[in-house]
């Protein structure tokens, strides 16, 4: 990106960028709440799209609907599904604003959500608790999930202080240890689920990804990681429309540089880490939602990130409606479904546009 294609994007004021782009905002949120309610609606037991806004508007402050629905279909609705669909809407915001940080701190259109270890230290600590012959929760959490966190912050936070030079970051670097992080506990994660035995299948699939589990303890846990993380981003999408000029250029125009750096990557991997810990790793989200939303936007973060949450969850809620309903009874793993809907989407756009994603 040209200074001259920066002073273009930054030219605006906020107000007046906000008054240009706010009926996307409300058309797709709008479309997030029926893909919400229409995702609740579908399963085993169907229930009528009308009864199940009805449901859900009955929870809502200040209304009060007469039911005219039994228990056991509230139940479906309230305790079963929308836990889920809710889990993976957040899921696949936290995935998506991640990536379109992630590209844009290292001004790479590759990086994604699992760049510097993220994936690869959450599969080894769910491995582990897989694996470990103790049952034991902590505030009604496995010992999965919290092994899976805590495998995800420890691994990060080691990438960070090997690339960390003094009072600098340098971001090549920071990817060189991620890689080099990576490989390593990729190994050590396929030498324990090879030496599994009966847990083999129940780890496969974790690792897979998937919302099966999800409930409302988690969405409580998972929701305020996301909801803060995805604030602190968005608040700094101007800034990373700065960061797309080489550093010192950024510097230049007022940037804190390393402050910024790790401002970000501690959102976007705190959010990935809370998300991944409860579903599994989910792949090629954070990669084509971002890059999707470009191709139809435009590249500008401060409409961007905010675009690219919601576009996420639309994206994660129809996918997990796909792969629980193709081979009911048997559900399909989240991932497999994300990366065969979405590398065709992802081609079909770029064919479309013909044009340079940065």
């Amino acid at each position: 990106m040209s200074v001259k294609e920066l002073q273009d994007i930054t030219a605006e004021l906020p107000k007046g960028f906000l008054r240009q782009r706010w009926h996307v905002y409300v058309i797709i949120l709008v479309i997030v709440l029926l893909v919400l309610v229409l995702a609740t609606s579908i399963g085993s037991v169907s229930v009528p799209f009308s009864t199940t806004f009805s449901i859900l508007a009955d929870k809502l402050p200040f209304v009060d609907i007469t039911p005219s629905w039994s228990v056991n279909t509230e139940t479906i609705i309230f305790d079963i599904r929308l836990p889920r669909v809710l889990m993976a809407g957040l899921v696949g915001a936290a995935l998506a604003i991640a990536g379109a940080t992630y590209q844009g701190l290292f001004r790479n259109p590759l990086a994604d959500p699992y760049l510097i270890g993220v994936a690869q230290g959450a599969s080894l600590g769910a491995v582990i608790g897989f694996l470990l012959p103790v049952s034991w929760n902590l505030a009604g959490f496995g010992l999965v999930p919290l092994l899976a966190f805590a495998g995800a912050l420890l691994a990060t936070t080691t990438v960070y202080l090997l690339a960390r030079v003094g009072k600098t970051l340098p971001m090549t670097t920071l990817i060189l240890a991620g890689v080099a992080l990576s490989a390593l506990l990729s190994s050590i994660v396929s030498y324990l689920v090879i030496s599994s035995g009966e847990s083999m299948k129940a780890i496969v699939f974790w690792l897979m990804g998937s919302f099966a589990l999800s409930d409302w303890s988690e969405v409580g846990v998972v929701l305020p990681y996301v909801a803060v993380g995805v604030i602190v981003i968005i608040l700094f999408g101007r800034m990373l429309n700065v960061m797309q000029l080489d550093e010192e250029q950024a510097q230049q125009l007022g940037v804190n540089v390393e402050r910024l750096k790790i401002i970000l990557l501690a959102a976007a991997t705190l959010i990935t880490a809370a998300s991944v810990s409860f579903v599994g790793t989910i792949g090629f989200v954070g990669i084509i939602i971002p890059h999707a939303v470009r191709l139809v936007w435009g590249s500008d973060h401060r409409s961007l990130l905010p675009l690219a949450v919601l576009i996420g969850a639309i994206f994660m809620i129809l996918a997990d409606l796909i792969a629980r309903t193709v081979l009911a009874p048997t559900e399909i793993p989240i991932g497999v479904i994300t990366a065969i809907c979405g590398a065709p989407f992802f081609l079909y756009l770029l064919r479309r546009r013909k044009k340079a994603i940065f």
